[in-house]
């Protein structure tokens, strides 16, 4: 077991690595442009700010948190998404102090344990934004551009944006009351877990995967038909700026997230097959909730990278190759070593991407190994190469040699001097 890896986990490697890197390049890149600063929290945090943050009702409370004892019988919890341990961080460092809004994003690790499938594992990574002191729509319109932006950057063509309402917690009241009625009529076919549900967070069963219960909530009253005035035109306007900016939607009433703290808007990204990519909404009681004083609008987004590289693949989506080995530097004896070596280094520095060998081995080995590489071009350095200040470039590709001096190998390559 040692040389085994636990389930659920992954090795990062290789042209996998190499996309994965790319990826987080693009996402970057993104959120400079919109102004949205990184934020880098501890991978674990105290349990109980997931019991207040994610919500004692859900899946990844109830199933899916890896818990600890630490060794000072504190109980510790690594972080099994991005938004609570923001959360905490906006109060400790008293953002809040700040000019709103805060945005902030994340490309953090994360564990659920939880069964492992395609684009779920139980380590996974996730990369989120949180908007903090934003109360009005817009704000959901920009976290939304933020991942429209992204698919488009990256090519995803068949994710398609679902959203709907959940409402706030005074129209939640009725809905809660309406829901109430519905399902004691067929208490009987939920599962265990829902049947708890009933008692503390109803909601959560339109969530449910268990098929029994998924088929008794499809005529079940939906939070959109309950909304208050409020939420129905935060609702309205948001649609009718969605509508303004071209962005295709599909109301879905079916969702209501898999966590506790959402309120008002909540959406997902689902791709053709159904495979939901990503989820967010708003949030506007998760910092009150927490700190129990500061009252502060949020909303925000959580993407799973593995989910995003699964819909990647899908789509025939290759975002980049490792990059190529522009230059083999072969060496032809221990005393020209280090003078080689320091060439070698020379040209790296220049932006160039160069191997040589650490092996001592023959040239016919050095020369097989560039090959096997990829290596655009060669050239051996021995004794002679560096009294003559000559060496031979080979292009691997058309086999033709070009005698270069060697004082001028860094010019000659970059156009660059020396």
């Amino acid at each position: 077991m040692i040389t085994q890896m636990p389930r659920g986990t992954k090795d990062w490697f290789g042209e996998e690595m190499v996309i994965r890197t790319r990826l987080e390049e693009i996402i970057r890149e993104i959120c400079v442009q919109f102004n949205i600063k990184e934020i880098s929290t501890p991978v674990f945090e105290h349990t109980d700010l997931f019991l207040r943050g994610v919500g004692e009702t859900t899946d990844v409370v109830q199933k899916e948190m890896y818990t600890f004892m630490d060794k000072g019988d504190r109980s510790i919890t690594l972080k099994p998404e991005g938004t609570a341990g923001v959360v905490r961080s906006f109060l400790e460092q008293k953002m809040f102090n700040e000019v709103q809004p805060t945005k902030l994003f994340y490309i953090t690790p994360a564990f659920r344990y939880e069964k492992p499938q395609a684009g779920r594992l139980r380590q996974h990574h996730q990369f989120g934004v949180e908007v903090f002191g934003a109360p009005g729509p817009l704000a959901e319109i920009e976290v939304i551009t933020v991942l429209r932006t992204l698919f488009d950057r990256i090519g995803i063509r068949k994710a398609k944006l679902h959203i709907n309402s959940i409402g706030c917690g005074t129209c939640r009241l009725d809905y809660n009351e309406a829901l109430m009625t519905y399902l004691n009529q067929h208490k009987e076919g939920l599962c265990g877990t829902c049947k708890e549900r009933m008692e503390k967070n109803p909601l959560r069963i339109i969530d449910c995967k268990v098929p029994g219960c998924k088929e008794i909530v499809k005529e079940a009253p939906r939070t959109i038909d309950y909304l208050d005035e409020a939420c129905e035109g935060h609702f309205t306007t948001l649609k009718k700026w969605l509508d303004a900016l071209e962005i295709p939607y599909d109301v879905d009433t079916d969702i209501v997230r898999g966590l506790d703290y959402y309120t008002k808007t909540v959406f997902e990204f689902i791709d053709q097959d159904g495979m939901t990519i990503c989820g967010g909404g708003r949030y506007d009681k998760l910092v009150q909730e927490i700190d129990g004083k500061i009252d502060m609008p949020a909303v925000g987004f959580g993407i799973g990278i593995e989910r995003l590289l699964l819909a990647m693949k899908k789509e025939d989506i290759t975002l980049a190759t490792a990059p190529k080995i522009d230059l083999y530097v072969g060496i032809l004896g221990e005393e020209v070593t280090a003078k080689a070596y320091e060439i070698v280094t020379r040209l790296r520095l220049s932006g160039l991407v160069i191997e040589t060998d650490y092996l001592g081995k023959s040239v016919k080995a050095q020369m097989k190994y560039a090959n096997k590489i990829g290596a655009l071009k060669t050239m051996i350095i021995g004794e002679n190469e560096l009294k003559t200040n000559q060496v031979k470039v080979k292009d691997m590709e058309t086999g033709e040699t070009t005698e270069v001096k060697l004082s001028e190998i860094l010019t000659w390559f970059t156009g660059k001097e020396a």
